[in-house]
């Protein structure tokens, strides 16, 4: 049985399930609803045939963070021989595509910072939301990035354009792989579908 309530407007919701249920609203209630609403389907509660009232099934989907470290605003332009010519940009459209297409949510992001990744790695924990990270040079030596990805209770991916195992000494050591559910590493960027793919493999797993 759905939970009815007058409004989406109502609730403490920051895109996560609720209590693993379906919501039922009235459609000027959806108006602030979050981005991982997957399907409406309308229906009458009506108890009176004279005075129909429909209200909409939203069914709430997993979300999945992906999250990109610095330097990778410039993919496409920095060092192509070794990363490529696909843009952060064409990434982001590849992760949403395969996102959508199994019916996940999706949250794409890139930050120069550590401590910004750091706050969304704990946003993401907040929200029960598996993790796509693409650390790139945090991945060997952020002991805070490390500490927050440990914390998660999702599945955890790890990405690397480049095999980092066939690259210096000084790239082949990563620390998130100690928390990572997995690693894709060498596959460009085939490796965030790849990942987008395992992490929901585990998700329906669970």
């Amino acid at each position: 049985m759905a939970e009815s309530v007058s409004s989406l407007e109502s609730l403490s919701w920051s895109g996560s399930r609720i209590g693993g249920k379906n919501l039922v609203a009235p459609l000027d209630g959806l108006k602030n609803a979050a981005t991982n609403v997957c399907a409406l389907r309308a229906i009458d509660q009506s108890p009176d045939p004279s005075r129909p009232t429909t209200r909409y099934i939203i069914a709430m989907t997993d979300t999945i963070h992906i999250l990109n470290g610095p330097n990778l605003n410039l993919l496409g332009v920095r060092e192509p021989t070794l990363y490529g010519s696909t843009t952060l940009a064409q990434v982001e459209q590849l992760c949403r595509r395969v996102a959508s297409e199994l019916g996940l949510g999706c949250e794409f992001r890139q930050s120069n910072h550590e401590g910004v990744l750091v706050d969304w790695v704990h946003e993401a924990r907040e929200t029960a939301a598996a993790v796509v990270i693409n650390p790139a040079g945090l991945s060997f030596r952020s002991i805070p990035l490390l500490d927050a990805l440990k914390a998660l209770d999702k599945p955890l991916a790890e990405v690397h354009i480049t095999n980092i195992h066939r690259r210096d000494e000084l790239y082949q050591k990563s620390l998130v792989s100690l928390a990572a559910t997995g690693v894709i590493c060498g596959f460009g960027a085939f490796g965030y579908e790849l990942a987008i793919r395992a992490v929901h493999q585990q998700l329906r797993a669970d």
